[in-house]
């Protein structure tokens, strides 16, 4: 557990940044979060999370943070290359989006190395609903960086007995399996959505941790890090709960709803339609077969529908486990 004299920036102030801010404070810390809009800084609930209360430990500012012991970056993957120049200081950098970026397929840390070369990476993930997080309510993740014992340093900054985090050296197989949770709860939600049961979703989990496992493995991860929070953790919880944007969006979608429908009603972002398309594309430039993601990938692209989907998923050749 941090100390008080523990500063913590948290950039963006969405509900998954709130909840951040608010687990910081717990651990100990100072905690100032940065909103990209005014906000009145005596405002102690903000839009994205109105039933939460701010800990007086989080001081609210539409000022970027320059001085701090550790920054949290909690902004949309796809606006993370805009938002990353623009941080000051020399604070470790701890990027807590999932995705690849649209167009490039970058990874978040490849973003971070790219637009701040100079200062030291790492990457937060596991299976957290903000929501919960904020409250208190017990949970774990895992922050992982290229040095071991740069992720514990981390780790003990932010750890509480509320939110139990977890060091690793394999930030690769973390963000892998960050980025593709989100495009494979979009296809358990068509699952249900459609009404294809329980079983076509615990099968469709199943088989995409281990598509999950194989390209973390040919972009330098380990597979078996896939069987922990950032990936197993991650996948039942997005894959299963009501509160997951990327599992109701398919749900919808199973449902018949078109997509162009379901984003004009939506003001929170369901990160695995921009990375869908990124994710699979990273597949195929490495041989890499990734059937669900491809399908997930291509549905979403208006190229198959629904009858084609599950056949594409369900008539590939026989093969073992």
């Amino acid at each position: 557990m941090s100390t008080s004299t523990t500063h913590i920036a948290v950039i963006g102030a969405g509900a998954w940044g709130i909840a951040l801010s608010c687990a910081a404070a717990r651990a100990g810390a100072q905690v100032t979060l940065w909103s990209r809009s005014e906000i009145d800084p005596t405002c102690r609930n903000l839009p994205r999370l109105p039933a939460v209360t701010l800990p007086d430990a989080v001081t609210v500012t539409s000022t970027l943070p320059e001085d701090a012991d550790l920054t949290l970056i909690v902004v949309p993957m796809q606006t993370l290359r805009q938002i990353a120049p623009k941080l000051r200081g020399n604070s470790p950098l701890v990027v807590c989006c999932k995705g690849l970026e649209f167009g490039s397929g970058a990874l978040p840390l490849e973003i971070l190395a790219q637009t701040q070369p100079d200062r030291a990476h790492a990457v937060l993930s596991g299976p957290n609903f903000a929501i919960e997080v904020a409250r208190g309510a017990p949970a774990a993740a895992t922050i992982a960086a290229s040095s071991l014992d740069a992720a514990r340093h981390y780790v003990s900054l932010l750890s509480s007995p509320d939110f139990r985090l977890y060091a690793s050296d394999d930030p690769i197989g973390v963000q892998i399996a960050g980025a593709a949770k989100n495009v494979v709860a979009i296809g358990a939600g068509i699952a249900i959505g459609a009404g294809m049961g329980e079983n076509a979703r615990a099968a469709l989990i199943t088989r995409a941790i281990v598509e999950i496992g194989r390209l973390a493995a040919a972009l330098g991860g380990r597979a078996t890090t896939i069987a922990g929070l950032s990936g197993l953790g991650d996948l039942i919880l997005t894959c299963t709960g009501a509160g997951s944007r990327n599992y109701s969006l398919g749900l919808e979608l199973g449902q018949g709803v078109r997509l162009a429908d379901i984003l004009k009603t939506r003001s929170t972002v369901a990160e695995g339609v921009a990375t869908a398309p990124a994710l699979a594309a990273t597949a195929r430039k490495l041989g890499i077969a990734m059937p669900i993601v491809e399908t997930v990938s291509a549905f979403l692209d208006n190229e198959i529908d629904l009858a084609q989907a599950r056949r594409q998923l369900l008539e590939r050749p026989i093969t073992v486990e």
